[in-house]
């Protein structure tokens, strides 16, 4: 089972990794061909020699930066499945926001029993929302709606928003793994990331000579 978590875990980081390199290349290849026609022009008009030349590339890649309407797009789909992934991710590593330092000023026991309700309500929460957004997600694909500048690919809205109960059914995993660790003693809470003791480290850090 731990030999599966960590295969999981690395396909997961090596996901947002390639949906963040992916958006990063599209984006700046679209930036990049909308802006460097303007250069070939710039040279044919001062180069008379090789004005010929420098048009026709500009005017190639000026049509190419046209035909790339799709890129907003599909920035706009890998941003959408980077965040439903990243929701999973955020609470395997913590790094959602935590609001519990009324419930660090209690018992630990009481922790423990706070921790598991909040957990369950986590579960139950993320479980609901996976089967409210499996069922949106089934509409879409029998409507068949192509997706926004993209369904010349063949690409349909339902593909694009197939990660929202699938990033939530993992989110459901991930809080689950949380229940797991409190019923076994091993945390007491959600394990959320601690602004108030994150800033108080950064303070005593920068006071140290």
């Amino acid at each position: 089972m731990s030999a599966l978590m960590r295969v999981w875990n690395h396909f997961e980081e090596a996901a947002i990794a390639f949906l963040l390199g992916a958006m990063t290349l599209v984006t700046c290849t679209y930036v990049l061909l909308n802006n460097l026609y303007t250069v070939f022009y710039w040279l044919a008009d001062r180069w008379e020699g090789g004005s010929e030349l420098m048009f026709s590339i500009g005017d190639f890649i000026i049509g190419y930066a046209q035909a790339m309407t799709w890129s907003p797009a599909l920035t706009k789909a890998l941003f959408g499945w980077l965040i439903f992934l990243g929701m999973a991710y955020g609470v395997r590593t913590a790094g959602h926001i935590g609001v519990d330092a009324l419930v660090k000023l209690a018992p630990r026991g009481l922790q423990k029993v706070l921790g598991l309700i909040a957990v369950c309500a986590c579960i139950a929460y993320s479980l609901l929302m996976a089967s409210g957004s499996y069922a949106w997600v089934s509409v879409l694909f029998k409507a068949g709606i192509g997706a926004e500048d993209l369904d010349h690919f063949g690409i349909l809205q339902g593909h694009i928003a197939l990660i929202v109960p699938f990033g939530f059914g993992l989110m459901a995993l991930r809080f689950g793994e949380i229940l797991l660790r409190i019923v076994r003693n091993e945390q007491t809470g959600l394990g959320l990331a601690d602004e108030a003791a994150d800033a108080l480290k950064h303070m005593d850090e920068e006071a140290k000579p």
